[in-house]
């Protein structure tokens, strides 16, 4: 068998897109709403999700299912990945902290919708890769550097959304510290048996208000300590 074409990554891309919206449409009650942004929707019909997963694994990368990355860690299944960034509602000019870069296929959807990306990942291998993956889709709003996402990026903080790609036991503070007023923050908190996606809104007197989506199931968030 030949081997698939851009064009048909394309179609997939396409399907996938409708998948996910028929996922919307099911969970309204849970959700709050049917449909997916039409800028996120756009979006993850342009990025090339297959370049962001492990070769061998191409074909599978439109799926709905979660797909092995290395080092026991996954990508996200389709519409777990693009609730999370509805949920967090990148806006042009803004500027958008990512924990766990992963190969980067979530940078690469948020590089569409937002003004700058800052991802931070804490293998070494995942980063270099994902920076590679990047350059060759022409993306060069994302910085990428190695390290313990839990503890933010000071230098560049605040930030108006922060995404994070792996599950914490509870809101972590120190992200929330480099929220700005008004931003949002999407992440999975909980233990493994009892994960919930949660978005976190921080208002006018730095209080955060807290919503639970649904229940989802990450590796843990791994720190340096």
């Amino acid at each position: 068998m030949k081997p698939m074409s851009e064009q048909h990554f394309a179609i997939l891309r396409r399907h996938m897109v409708e998948v996910i919206g028929i996922h919307m449409d099911l969970m309204s009650d849970e959700l709050g709403r049917n449909t997916l942004d039409e800028r996120v929707a756009a979006a993850l019909r342009e990025v090339p999700r297959h370049l962001f997963v492990p070769a061998p694994l191409a074909a599978l990368s439109y799926h709905g299912a979660p797909l092995p990355i290395g080092f026991d860690k996954t990508i996200s299944q389709p519409f777990v990945g693009a609730l999370m960034i509805d949920l967090l509602a990148p806006q042009p000019g803004e500027s958008v902290l990512e924990v766990g870069t992963g190969l980067g296929y979530q940078a690469a959807v948020l590089a569409q919708l937002a003004g700058r990306v800052w991802s931070i990942e804490i293998v070494e291998e995942f980063a270099e890769a994902a920076k590679s993956r990047l350059q060759e889709v022409g993306l060069t709003n994302v910085v990428i550097r190695v390290g313990d996402g839990s503890r933010g990026w000071p230098e560049h903080a605040p930030f108006d959304k922060i995404l994070v790609t792996a599950a914490a036991r509870q809101v972590p503070e120190l992200l929330v510290e480099q929220l700005k007023t008004g931003g949002r923050m999407v992440v999975p908190i909980g233990p493994a048996e009892a994960q919930r996606l949660t978005l976190i809104r921080k208002d006018s007197e730095g209080q955060i208000e807290r919503r639970d989506v649904l229940p989802v199931r990450f590796t843990q968030l791994e720190t340096g300590q």
